[in-house]
Parts: C-alpha cells; sequence; structure tokens
C-alpha cells in the first residue's frame, strides 16, 4: 500500500510544490484548496494588482500528480467554514482508508490580512481565529485520530516568521500586520502540544518557517516593494517542499521536533537541495 499524503493549500505555491516532491517520491496525494479551475475567484481571495485571480488551480496540479504516475484526490475545502473542513477529512479517508502525512499548509489570505493596526477591522481577526486557528485544530484532530488508530503519522505546520518576530517595516510598506502574525504565532505552537502528547503514540511534528518564497501569494500579499525579501532573501517554492519530504521521510528528522525549522539555512546545512543562490 503506498502512502498518502494530505496537503492543503495546494493550488499553487509552496502547497503545489510539495504536492509534486511528494509524489516524486512514490507518495498519493490528497489536495485541497478553494480554487478547482483556473481563473476562478473566491470571497477574500487574494487578487493580482489588476484584479484578477491568482494562477493556479487544484484541478492543474492534480493533473501534475497523475503525470508522475501517483494518484491525486481533489477535495475542496474553504478554510473558514469548519463544515467544509471535516468534509474534507471525512472525504480523504473515504478514498484511501489512512493518511500518512498531513501537510496544514493553507492560511486566510485576505486582502485585509495586512491592514495596518488602527485600520483593522475586527471581522478580519474573527477570519484569521477560523483559518489559522480553528481550521488547523478541526482537520488535525480528525487526520491525526486515523494516524493513532494506523499506529502513527507525521504533521507538518508550515509558519512564518511573522508569527516570531516584529516586522521589519510596518504594515502597508513591506511588512506584516497584527492579523497575520496572530495568526501564525498560533501556527507555530501546534506542532510542539502534538509532539509532547502524542508523541509515544507515533505522532511526529514539525513546525517549519519557509522564509521569503517567491510565489504569486507573496507578491499580492506585500507588493511588489520587495522589503523584505531584499533584507531576508528568498528561495523558490520547491526548496520548503524538499525539506517537507525530507522531515516526512528521513529517520533523522526526529531530533527536529519541538522547535521552529528555518527552512532556508536548514536545507543547506542538511544537503537537502542545491545552494539556489548561485
Amino acid at each position: 500500500m503506498n502512502k498518502v499524503a494530505f496537503i492543503t493549500g495546494a493550488s499553487r505555491g509552496i502547497g503545489r510544490a510539495t504536492a509534486l516532491a511528494f509524489a516524486r517520491a512514490g507518495f498519493d496525494l490528497a489536495i485541497s484548496a478553494r480554487s478547482l479551475d483556473e481563473g476562478q475567484s473566491h470571497a477574500h481571495g487574494l487578487r493580482n494588482p489588476d484584479g484578477t485571480p491568482l494562477p493556479g488551480s487544484l484541478n492543474a496540479t492534480a493533473a501534475a500528480i497523475r503525470e508522475l504516475g501517483r494518484k491525486a484526490l481533489v477535495v475542496p475545502m474553504d478554510l473558514l467554514d469548519s463544515a467544509s473542513v471535516l468534509a474534507a477529512s471525512q472525504a480523504v479517508f473515504a478514498e484511501y482508508g489512512r493518511v500518512d502525512v498531513l501537510i496544514n499548509n493553507a492560511i486566510y489570505q485576505g486582502s485585509d490580512l495586512n491592514a495596518p493596526f488602527m485600520q483593522l477591522q475586527p471581522e478580519t481577526l474573527e477570519r484569521v481565529f477560523q483559518g489559522y486557528v480553528m481550521t488547523p485544530f478541526l482537520l488535525t484532530r480528525a487526520v491525526v485520530s486515523q494516524m493513532l488508530e494506523q499506529g502513527g503519522g507525521v504533521v507538518i505546520n508550515v509558519t512564518s516568521g511573522a508569527g516570531e518576530t516584529d516586522p521589519p517595516v510596518a504594515a502597508g510598506k513591506g511588512g506584516w500586520g497584527y492579523a497575520y502574525g496572530a495568526g501564525k504565532a498560533a501556527v507555530s505552537r501546534l506542532s510542539g502540544i502534538l509532539s509532547v502528547e502524542l508523541g509515544e503514540q507515533g505522532i511526529r511534528a514539525y513546525t517549519l518557517n519557509p522564509g521569503v518564497v517567491t510565489t504569486d501569494a507573496l507578491r499580492a500579499t506585500i507588493g511588489d516593494k520587495g522589503v523584505i525579501a531584499l533584507r531576508a532573501g528568498s528561495a523558490p517554492p520547491e526548496v520548503p517542499a524538499a525539506v517537507m519530504l525530507w522531515l516526512a521521510t528521513d529517520a533523522g528528522a526526529v531530533d527536529h521536533q519541538c522547535k521552529t525549522i528555518h527552512c532556508q539555512p536548514f536545507a543547506l546545512e542538511h544537503g537537502i537541495v542545491e545552494d539556489w543562490r548561485r
């Protein structure tokens, strides 16, 4: 029986690259997001500066997975809808009967996410709580319940420096806002809880900070000012994808729980990828 990876937010960017990396490694995939087809638009979704939806879709990712000879289950899921999240987990287990790796990559990415503090609206924080706290909780608990029955599994939560440090510049000038930082801070706490409480029962959990990754979502979120990228460097989405595959499959990964893994230096230190900066 092939191993199964369930990856959220797989229509584009890091999620898509990670799905393809796992497919190349022999995993069958369950992938979720809101955009089934190219060009779909959604409430509270990011858009290009010209108002068009960001490129990418679940069906396009699924087609690429199948071209690699692996199975791909497309599972529409809305982070802001708890019923949708639980239905997605049920669909995955109905199809595959198991999940070996869960990657919580999808996040709420509304245009209001990085509003300056004095312009931030309570409704935005309510959506952040749903997308960054409630949805990872519901999905992870549903999947981990089955992982415990099958003898173990791996959970990887994708966080951000915004959840652990202060922004280098103000929101609106290339930095992040309170809503995004608060959401990612919540994500950063999940893996450690899982490792401490369920590690003896076979659950391994990791917190990964990808750093600045050159995706369409990044450009739509902080604009083309490039302030953060210029100061901190950046990497293509294939770098965090390779690190997550390593965490899920390498025996040495177990020692990297209960801390935040800073993806880009970690990838170079452990020889997971060649130096992309050359």
